[in-house]
């Protein structure tokens, strides 16, 4: 894309806006293209940071109470004149020195070092913090040569709070360099970003690949490789990252950031394997940021950065700051657990619990491996979300019956509840009826009083409220395709006089004969009705995922005594 803007004219144009747009929060520095935060605060150490623009929020959506009180900005990609540096300073100085912060470039070290030299000659003293936190782009043992990019944040974040809450000069400098030491990120894009003015992007990637070690001034990464799923891409950010991270107590704050044109769901979706891989590595997040928070220009990419905490930097990171870019109340994160892997929860499974436990761990199981071919079935005639949908609803089901199970009929109440809540969408509600109201239909029974007559008659009550709510018939090609057959051969097993897991095992190969063939029925409700021929010679997914589960189920109950 052609970012807007002239070039000539683009740094001043969007400052302007900025300041116009924020102008409760900051005003521009006389003569300068530089702003300030709005309210001046008592005598204290002024946080001054800056760079060339394109990196929005950072530098001068970072201004304001709790973070930076001034920002200089530079041409695109380029840094601001010691001018402007000195200039913006100054504005800022309030008569506790001045914290120059800013990434380790060659013209950022130079324009800044001399605003500090002309300061210094007023009689006012600096200091400066240098960011260093790209792992790519530089060796280990030469963190000197490495540059700064969306570990700025995290530096500028606890320089401000420690400025802020009124250190000395000596002090907001040592809590920054702790900050940059214990600070790592590695990054990867997708695509190049294009210059304001230009027609094309600095540099490309092909549809298959993606670039590794990227900078934030449209620079291409250092390696490329094959396009990534999300979770993929977690662990190739994650392995970088871990062998080089400081020794902690294990608290970490970990920074996701987008590079301009990535979307947020996307780094949501690479977010949670990113939490699981930290927390078997030991890890324990205790401030979450997914978003953008250094980008560049429109590049699409992402960029992980972890900040290893100690008591002190824990302290400073918590603290509030309010600005047009990024706001915190201090808030640590809630420490929510992740929805464990199949395998932790069938090794989680003790024998000594229930039958729901068992028999919906089994079920998971099942459902994880055939998670692609349901969506893919899906996919026929529908948006292909099902198998998705299926997984998730028997992660929370699992959770759920193991958590708040302490019957046969609350475990499967709480598993149907679950369910409904985390698959979503119109399988949702009807699996989580079909489960809870077998749960009801067992209510007040122990595992080893259920009979396969009374196991019947709860999978009666079950299929009549999934009929009520669902409005569904036979031959409409839907889930009733797969559930009305096991339902009766259930019955008939119960009448024949079978025991239970050999009445279910009979009912679900009966069900999972119904469910293939539904391929030669066409869909007459819901989303598929739309495009009922292209499913001809396609099995329903919702049958399918059915059979699947109460095959997976017998299986269970074939293991009891």
């Amino acid at each position: 894309m052609t970012v807007l803007g002239a070039a000539e004219t683009f740094k001043r144009d969007w400052l302007d806006g900025f300041v116009t747009a924020y102008g409760r929060s900051v005003r521009k520095v006389p003569g300068a293209y530089g702003v300030l935060r709005r309210e001046e605060s008592a005598p204290k150490v002024a946080v001054v940071i800056g760079g060339g623009c394109g990196h929005y929020p950072a530098f001068a959506g970072l201004v304001g109470p709790g973070l930076a009180d001034g920002a200089v900005v530079g041409d695109v990609f380029t840094s601001p004149s010691a001018e402007q540096v000195y200039r913006t300073a100054r504005a800022a100085e309030s008569g506790a020195g001045v914290l120059f912060g800013y990434g380790n470039y060659q013209g950022d070290v130079l324009h800044f070092g001399l605003a500090a030299r002309r300061l210094a000659a007023e009689g006012i003293e600096s200091r400066t913090i240098l960011v260093t936190d790209d792992i790519a782009s530089g060796p280990a043992d030469a963190p000197e040569r490495r540059r700064g990019v969306a570990g700025d944040f995290l530096v500028f974040k606890i320089a401000g709070a420690a400025a802020e809450r009124g250190d000395d000069l000596a002090a907001v400098h040592a809590m920054a360099e702790k900050a940059n030491a214990n600070t790592r990120t590695f990054g990867v894009a997708f695509g190049g970003c294009t210059l304001p003015g230009a027609s094309a992007p600095l540099f490309t990637v092909g549809e298959s690949e993606m670039e590794l070690g990227l900078g934030i001034h449209g620079e291409p990464g250092v390696r490329t490789v094959g396009r990534l799923s999300a979770r993929e891409l977690a662990d190739e950010l994650v392995d970088g990252l871990l062998p080089e991270l400081p020794d902690g107590d294990g608290r970490v704050v970990v920074l996701l950031n987008g590079l301009g044109r990535t979307k947020y769901e996307e780094m949501f979706a690479t977010y949670t394997r990113v939490h699981e891989r930290l927390a078997a590595a030991g890890l324990s997040p205790s401030h979450t940021e997914v978003g953008e928070f250094v980008t560049s220009l429109d590049m699409a990419g992402v960029s992980l950065s972890i900040l290893v905490l100690d008591d002190e930097l824990a302290e400073l990171y918590a603290a509030p700051c309010d600005t047009p870019g990024y706001r915190s109340t201090g808030a640590a994160l809630a420490q929510v657990p992740l929805e464990s892997t199949v395998d932790a929860l069938l090794a989680e499974a003790e024998p000594g619990q229930g039958i729901v436990d068992r028999a919906l761990t089994v079920a998971l199981r099942d459902i994880e491996a055939n998670e692609a071919e349901l969506g893919r079935l899906d996919a026929v005639a529908a948006d292909g979300d099902h198998g998705l949908g299926m997984t998730r609803g028997m992660r929370a089901a699992v959770s759920a019956a193991r958590r708040d199970g302490d019957s046969l009929s609350t475990a499967l109440l709480a598993a149907g509840t679950a369910f409904a809540d985390a698959a979503g969408g119109a399988s949702g509600a009807l699996y989580g009826v079909l489960l809870a109201e077998t749960g009801a239909g067992l209510r007040g029974l122990a595992a080893e009083e259920v009979t396969t007559g009374t196991l019947a008659g709860a999978v009666d009550g079950a299929v009549k409220a999934f009929v009520e709510l669902g409005k569904a018939e036979p031959g409409e090609k839907t889930m009733l395709d797969a559930i009305e057959p096991f339902r009766l051969a259930l019955r008939e097993q119960a009448e024949a006089g079978a025991d239970v897991p050999q009445a279910w095992q009979k009912a679900a190969q009966v069900a999972v004969s119904a469910a293939e063939a539904t391929a030669d029925l066409l869909p007459v409700k819901g989303r598929a009705a739309r495009l009922a021929r292209r499913s001809e010679g396609h099995p329903d997914p919702g049958a399918t995922s059915f059979a699947l589960l109460v095959t997976a189920v017998g299986q269970a109950l074939g293991k009891e005594d």
